[in-house]
């Protein structure tokens, strides 16, 4: 099976094919723009599948293919609503909501060798789902917080932020003023609202901001530990298995 990934944010390109990896997949190519896929599609045979985000750095990826026809099956990756999301099912395509789950990437596996006798007769409407789309170009990551202190509310831009972090069933930001504030969101549910070029969660407890990052330092048991520029109320641990993917992340 000949497979590649077309994702701007290359930390998520690499994470998906050691995934595919593991399931005895190899991802033949990683393409990161809508530029740099058009010459490549325009210049090579077309894969049997791609794994396609939606949004990327230089514009929609359904560009690609008012550039170039598509010959291939697609499996999107996608952070958007489930509202959108309709637009795939309606065109008989798969989807993976990021995340991605590893059981999920399975299932559209199977879903895309259960189709390969009907891939020929597959008819793409890119259209159709860009008008299912809410304003995909609009799409945007938190850019503040705001945090009630007494009678009082002040506002966080992130910019101002070094980190997030759960301490006692809690979660805080902590500012480059160097003060903590107790805010309403899990860290949980910061997962999709941080932008991840910005923010990364490296461990259970934390969410660091690339630009408060002061040092980082190896670790007992294979493990960094990071210094931020104010924060010091903690030790702040890249958790083992997430330390590949920090390092993509910081590059």
């Amino acid at each position: 099976m000949h497979v590649i990934i077309i994702e701007d944010e290359k930390p998520a390109a690499r994470r998906l094919s050691r995934m595919l990896e593991n399931i005895d997949i190899k991802a033949d190519i990683l393409l990161h723009s809508v530029s740099e896929s058009i010459e490549w599609f325009s210049n090579n045979k077309h894969p049997d599948l791609i794994f396609l985000d939606i949004q990327l750095s230089d514009g929609l990826s359904f560009e690609i293919f008012d550039a170039v026809p598509i010959k291939s099956a697609i499996i999107f990756t996608t952070a958007y609503d489930e509202y959108a999301l309709k637009a795939f099912k309606l065109n008989s395509i798969d989807y993976l909501l990021k995340p991605i789950d590893d059981e999920e990437l399975e299932v559209a596996i199977k879903q895309y060798k259960e189709q390969l006798p009907m891939k020929s007769s597959l008819q793409v409407d890119f259209e159709d789902i860009k008008k299912l789309l809410i304003n995909p170009m609009d799409r945007e990551y938190k850019k503040r917080f705001t945090v009630k202190v007494g009678q009082h509310i002040k506002i966080f831009s992130v910019e101002d932020i070094e980190c997030f972090y759960s301490e006692n069933k809690g979660t805080y930001l902590h500012t480059i003023e160097n003060r903590n504030y107790l805010i309403d969101p899990t860290l949980e549910s910061l997962e999709g609202e941080l932008n991840p070029k910005q923010f990364y969660r490296v461990s259970r407890k934390f969410f660091v901001n690339i630009n408060a990052i002061k040092d980082i330092i190896s670790y007992t048991n294979s493990r960094l530990q990071i210094k931020l520029n104010h924060f010091d109320e903690q030790e702040i641990i890249v958790a083992r298995e997430r330390v590949k993917d920090f390092k993509m992340w910081l590059e």
